[in-house]
């Protein structure tokens, strides 16, 4: 099986078992969390950056991506605008950041 195969694959999986991923975003702290899943066990913060925290649990599944100094780091391309794409459908939206 290829590599993108098995992506689509479980971006399918996800999507058929009602997943959602969600990103919020705090001005006051400037700090953006994609949150991947909701928390069902307890989860160890990993600091990989200045900018970039992980939460994950012991068994390795991760859970949500902290993004300090978020407005930097989001509008650091595509014009200022977030992007989502869904490679299973083909389907591309841009959501403009505000200022």
């Amino acid at each position: 099986m290829c590599a993108s195969y098995r992506r689509r694959k479980r971006e399918a999986d996800r999507h058929a078992s009602g997943l959602t991923v969600k990103l919020t975003y705090d001005p006051r702290h400037n700090v953006a969390y994609l949150r991947l899943q909701e928390k069902t066990a307890d989860v160890e913060t990993i600091r990989v950056s200045d900018e970039l925290n992980v939460d994950i649990a012991p068994d390795g599944t991760v859970y949500g991506i902290e993004l300090l100094n978020a407005n930097q780091q989001l509008r650091a391309g595509d014009s200022g605008a977030l992007v989502v794409v869904n490679e299973a459908l083909g389907e591309r939206r841009e959501i403009p950041l505000a200022k």
